[in-house]
């Protein structure tokens, strides 16, 4: 089982991760948590150029440097996890690259998904959760602590936040909105009867 937590940057993502990680462990599965991009040395020092640095980077080489990252991933550790019937959880995946790289008209989001199904050699999440939340909420949640995605304001932020909404339904099977803009307790609640629901 492959499961993705995605959505724009304060909704929620490393609390409800951490609680679902908590419950299929609880359930007797296997876990395996990674981070998109990120977890292997190659992601590391692509995440550092992509989100800690003031570089500026055309949309599709930013595009294309997260896909070499997932692709190293998939390919080093997804796979082989999924192998030996681990259940993964990601923190991102290739959503939320489709997602970022188009808002902004440069790369469209169709020529997006054609990349990224290739860099990950077809592999495609079991069930994908958005958190949703208006972008002034999360940007408020974040305060001045901002990556270099997020410094592009508010009004990036929620046409992320809108472009996620209208491309989720390419990412997975199964996908589910769960509004982000309530308590943590209730937001678990939901996202684990769907994780139930897909695990049945």
């Amino acid at each position: 089982m492959f499961i993705t937590l995605d959505g724009i940057d304060g909704v929620g993502k490393s609390t409800q991760i951490e609680r679902l990680i908590s419950y299929l462990e609880q359930q007797g599965h296997e876990t395996l948590l990674v981070r998109d991009p990120g977890t292997t040395e190659i992601g590391a020092k692509l995440r550092q150029i992509l989100l800690a640095s003031d570089l500026e980077l055309h949309r599709r080489t930013e595009a294309m440097l997260f896909m070499a990252s997932r692709c190293e991933m998939v390919e080093t550790i997804l796979r082989p996890a999924l192998a030996d019937g681990k259940t993964v959880v990601s923190d991102r995946f290739l959503l939320a690259n489709v997602v970022y790289q188009s808002v902004g008209g440069q790369v469209s989001p169709d020529l997006l998904w054609q990349m990224g199904r290739l860099a990950n050699g077809g592999l495609v999440p079991d069930l994908t959760i958005l958190l949703d939340m208006p972008a002034k909420h999360s940007m408020e949640r974040i305060g001045n602590e901002t990556d270099r995605m997020e410094s592009r304001g508010v009004e990036y932020m929620e046409a992320v936040r809108q472009a996620f909404l209208e491309q989720l339904p390419h990412s997975s099977p199964s996908t589910e909105i769960i509004n982000a803009n309530q308590s943590p307790e209730e937001v678990s609640r939901e996202m684990l009867e769907n994780v139930a629901a897909v695990l049945s």
